[in-house]
């Protein structure tokens, strides 16, 4: 009873009193569905640990769908029902509730997703990743606080361990690869020896995930407030390279991400900056494969080119002798993202300067002429239009231009020079 009372109170301290009052009504309602109801996974884990997680997931030894429509009518704001996956997602305030069904899976070769079926409490823990994370509290009547640890997550987690939960957890799903690193380095754990000889041995089963699974580990990484120590450790072992081999993570671009950050408000890099400094020394093949590898959505995909193609007139950006137009002219097709990677990790400090210069300033310079004053001068639409709106805004880059007046004496002169 005092354990009961002990994991009661920590719920009651670490969650916010709307969301404890949520979780004691889903119990209540489980016992009068003749079911049980539990917080599992992560958030037992950092309740333990005394760290903020309001990411709940709600497991029931019933129909967990049956139960979240219990709440219809409730001061919700949605509920989303995953049929195939007997599981439904409240939207309670700020926070989301996963309503997910006990239960055991099955995979039929490597890399393949479950086969679910309805289980037990026991039978649900026993099937996920890692000792830590295969903990639950129950909610329900008697069992309200009381904690479930069939695989010793409690003990490892005092003992500052990632453990896998049996020997072929990494071939049956080896998104729990890069799943260990992260926790390891976010919680500052250590992975288990055996659970470190088995992620090595089992590093080639990543390539039977599917592009978009492993995408999804890397974002998740990306989110993290140090992903450059995950990533970092992911190199040591060799696993980054299952992403492309020719990717490296040393001491410098570590430096790069924790650069990006103080160049960041309030510093929180996009993920889309983070990609671009991981990829930053593959060539365009290479950046091609990862692309297609990982299924990458269009605004990274194209962000990757720009980079590669920033990178390839950095000799030209430090040229001392380059104006400020042929800045504005070499880098104006380019994503914002790919040009501030390249400040962050260009080799020159004169390109560096050419590409702040252009990030700061450049960009925002427009000509005050209009193609509508041009076409009121008497110039048709056309190829010379063009031309001199082009000769306008580099006069203005370029300081030759500050006033509206002196855009009109510069066209003036272009057409009397064609005359």
């Amino acid at each position: 009873m005092q354990q009961e009372r002990e994991f009661a109170e920590k719920l009651e301290q670490k969650l916010p009193p709307r969301l404890v009052d949520f979780l004691k009504r889903a119990g209540e309602k489980a016992v009068q569905r003749n079911e049980r109801a539990y917080i599992v996974g992560g958030v037992v884990r950092d309740l333990l640990l005394g760290i903020d997680n309001f990411d709940i997931d709600l497991t029931v030894e019933g129909d967990a769908v049956a139960l979240a429509n219990e709440f219809l009518g409730s001061a919700f704001d949605s509920i989303t029902v995953h049929k195939q996956f007997n599981t439904a997602t409240i939207k309670y305030d700020e926070w989301n509730i996963d309503f997910v069904t006990a239960r055991s899976e099955t995979y039929e070769y490597p890399g393949a997703l479950p086969k679910i079926t309805p289980a037990s409490l026991e039978e649900d823990l026993k099937r996920r990743d890692f000792t830590i994370n295969a903990m639950a509290v129950g909610l329900s009547g008697k069992n309200y606080g009381k904690l479930y640890d069939p695989c010793n997550g409690k003990s490892d987690l005092q003992g500052f361990k990632i453990r896998i939960l049996h020997d072929k957890s990494f071939i049956d799903d080896s998104t729990r690869i890069w799943r260990g690193l992260r926790y390891e380095q976010r919680l500052g754990f250590q992975l288990e020896a055996h659970t470190l000889e088995l992620l090595i041995r089992d590093i080639p089963m990543l390539y039977t995930i599917s592009g978009e699974r492993l995408r999804y580990e890397i974002e998740c990484i990306l989110k993290e407030k140090y992903p450059e120590r995950v990533l970092s450790r992911a190199y040591r072992l060799g696993v980054l390279g299952s992403l492309n081999p020719f990717i490296e993570f040393d001491s410098p671009k570590e430096e790069w991400f924790a650069r990006s950050r103080e160049m960041s408000s309030p510093n929180t890099p996009s993920d889309l900056l983070y990609w671009l400094l991981l990829t930053y020394e593959l060539d365009m093949e290479n950046r091609k494969k990862l692309i297609s590898r990982l299924h990458l959505p269009k605004q990274i995909a194209q962000s990757l080119r720009d980079c590669h193609a920033i990178k390839e007139r950095l000799e030209m950006l430090a040229a001392p002798e380059i104006t400020r137009s042929e800045i504005y002219r070499l880098l104006c097709a380019y994503s914002p993202s790919a040009i501030t990677a390249n400040i962050i990790a260009a080799a020159k400090d004169e390109s560096r300067t050419a590409l702040k210069l252009y990030i700061e300033k450049l960009r925002s310079v427009k000509a005050m002429i209009t193609g509508s004053d041009l076409l009121n001068m008497g110039i048709k639409q056309g190829p010379q239009l063009k031309k001199i709106l082009g000769a306008v805004l580099d006069a203005r880059l370029n300081g030759d231009a500050i006033s509206k007046e002196d855009e009109i004496a510069i066209v003036k002169k272009m057409l009397a020079g064609e005359k």
